[in-house]
């Protein structure tokens, strides 16, 4: 079944079953008086839709400056965004593998899983490991006993600009051999 508006009842059901009504008549039998009574009835409804959502529509904006008095933001911008939104269908239409348009709900669901199973499903793993990774820093290796020898000489002889005691250096290459 159709969801109605909240401002439509059940008098403007009444009025659209009316509606109905007339113009069934007016289809069996053309006549001008089913004509003027199937304009009359119709511009009856109309108007009576109209008002129905200009009522609703009043209650919906006293409210909100309700809100706005009493400083109850949240309710105030929920009821201002309910008043932006408009009219926006919903597509289920997707391009298969060939570029032609899928609308029917298995087709859709059938190219998103075959989607997704290319994108998740990493085939050939073996590739990855054996890719080099390439850095911005070039490659360091450790240093040599002789070299960590140097260092350590090199470091007794300047002027502790990094605050490290000689005696601790001493005692370090001691312990690392």
């Amino acid at each position: 079944m159709k969801q109605h508006k909240s401002w439509f009842e059940e008098e403007c059901l009444g009025f659209l079953d009316q509606r109905k009504q007339a113009k069934i008549q007016w289809i069996q039998d053309p006549s001008q008086s089913n004509v003027d009574n199937l304009n009359n009835v119709r511009r009856d409804a109309s108007r009576h839709f109209r008002n129905k959502k200009k009522e609703y529509l009043k209650a919906k904006i006293e409210e909100l400056e309700t809100n706005r008095k009493i400083k109850n933001v949240r309710d105030l911008y929920r009821g201002i965004s309910g008043f932006k939104m408009c009219y926006q269908p919903w597509t289920n239409i997707v391009k298969d593998d060939k570029g032609d348009l899928v609308a029917d709900s298995h087709g859709t669901l059938a190219r998103w899983r075959n989607y997704f199973s290319q994108l998740l499903n990493v085939h050939g793993v073996n590739d990855v490991r054996q890719t080099e990774i390439h850095t911005a820093e070039p490659l360091v290796f450790e240093p040599s006993a002789f070299e960590f020898e140097l260092a350590i000489e090199k470091q007794k002889v300047t002027n502790h600009l990094d605050q490290i005691p000689a005696e601790l250096i001493k005692a370090g290459s001691r312990t690392i051999r």
